[in-house]
């Protein structure tokens, strides 16, 4: 969006009280991500009466998901854009819907992007590069597919073409990503696994990272772990939702795999590249999940040991179909089973951090904080999500690098994140 906004002569503003149109893009996700939407919303509608704005416009999953009674509830907002509708953003922009309240078409109905889309980076040293659309999985819990259709893969070419463009730019990290990212590729004619996507982005150059997120347990096949052993730069990082490690439960939320399933997976990463790390997500309070049933998710994950791990409560709505799943567990319950997740996975990264101390890293360095501190990451941190690297340096040796890659030596260890100093 802000791509056709700058492409088609406007400009952007970060400060609200300056806007003569304010974009709100939001999630629908669960129920607290939907609640913080509605909360922005109605914050910065404030700005009507006492900023220059005179037209506030809604995108994204909020209205995909709640449509018109989400608009009748807002009267705030002059019009609502669902998510097969971001390339008509422009045009609203001006007004030029102005008989209508919600643009609503199916989620299909947005064009996939290509290398020749135009586009506003936000950030300096990193860029997400977008595969797919779309999500072809019936997962009983998830909304996503209702809300961004079926799967829909770009041509490997387009991709390629379009990482290439980027690291022109300067960006030192491509992310990949879609909603099912390791799906990518099997709607094409003929089909184009992962691996082999990946494997031609990382030979653009190998003074780039690649990182891809949002896999799935059955996606991460022998080839696509051995596509990442055999590229260095390629991080062997694995982002993996697992959601539960019971099989009643598993089977309940429509995954087709169970707990030995998942250990099989993980041995054979291990196996073949020692110091992967692994990442993944949890979900308690699933409808029918049992004490027995979170006995074995945290015996799971205590066994594993996951590099990075993110827990959230199952989220219910009655437009999903585990809504109507019988003995749905109290939020209480919920509460009590997520504190005691990450309580210990709190303890148990600080004890994988430990083990960090003393040993050198390629850091990517990303922001100065103060004189002589600055943050990075390195491979096994991906942006946003994971903890940083605290580097002290000295302004004479580190001067103008922001954006560069350092080797750092660790000297200290947090629950989640590191600090070191240039080695």
């Amino acid at each position: 969006m802000l791509g056709r906004i700058a492409g088609d002569g406007f400009s952007v503003t970060d400060d609200p009280s300056q806007a003569d149109v304010i974009i709100v893009n939001t999630c629908g996700f669960i129920e607290s991500a939907a609640q913080e939407s509605i909360d922005e919303i109605l914050s910065l509608a404030e700005f009507k009466k006492t900023g220059t704005c005179r037209r506030m416009i809604v995108t994204g999953c909020l209205p995909e998901r709640y449509r018109e009674d989400i608009a009748d509830s807002l009267p705030e907002v002059d019009l609502f854009l669902g998510t097969g509708a971001y390339h008509q953003i422009t045009e609203a922009l001006r007004g030029q819907d102005s008989n209508t309240h919600c643009l609503l078409p199916p989620p299909d109905a947005d064009p996939l992007q290509t290398c020749g889309t135009k586009r506003t980076l936000t950030t300096e040293s990193f860029a997400y590069l977008k595969i797919s659309e779309g999500c072809d999985r019936h997962c009983t819990y998830c909304i996503i597919p209702k809300l961004r259709g079926r799967l829909r893969s770009r041509e490997p070419a387009d991709v390629v073409m379009e990482a290439r463009e980027l690291i022109s730019q300067g960006i030192r990290e491509i992310v990949i990503i879609s909603q099912d990212t390791g799906a990518y590729g099997r709607d094409l004619r003929p089909p184009v696994p992962i691996s082999h996507l990946l494997a031609n982005v990382a030979e653009i150059s190998k003074d780039v990272w690649v990182r891809f997120l949002y896999g799935s347990p059955d996606t991460t096949d022998e080839a696509l772990i051995r596509t990442i052993a055999d590229h260095e730069n390629i991080c062997a990082y694995f982002d993996i939702p697992i959601q539960h490690a019971a099989s009643p439960v598993l089977k309940r939320m429509g995954r087709n795999y169970d707990a030995d399933d998942l250990l099989h997976l993980v041995d054979n990463i291990r196996s073949m590249i020692p110091n992967a790390a692994i990442r993944t997500t949890m979900m308690v309070g699933f409808p029918g999940e049992t004490d027995a049933d979170f006995r074995q998710l945290m015996k799971f994950a205590e066994a594993v040991r996951f590099d990075h791990l993110g827990a959230f409560m199952y989220s219910d709505a009655d437009d999903l179909p585990s809504h109507h799943l019988p003995n749905h567990v109290p939020k209480k319950i919920a509460k009590e089973r997520h504190h005691a997740l990450m309580t210990a996975q709190a303890k148990w990264s600080e004890e994988k951090n430990q083990k960090h101390i003393g040993r050198t890293y390629q850091v990517l360095v990303e922001e100065k904080l103060e004189d002589r501190l600055y943050a990075g990451r390195t491979w096994f941190q991906a942006p946003e999500v994971d903890g940083i690297v605290y580097i002290d340096a000295q302004e004479r040796k580190h001067g103008g690098r922001l954006g560069e890659f350092l080797n750092v030596r660790i000297t200290d260890a947090l629950e989640y994140d590191l600090r070191g100093e240039i080695a």
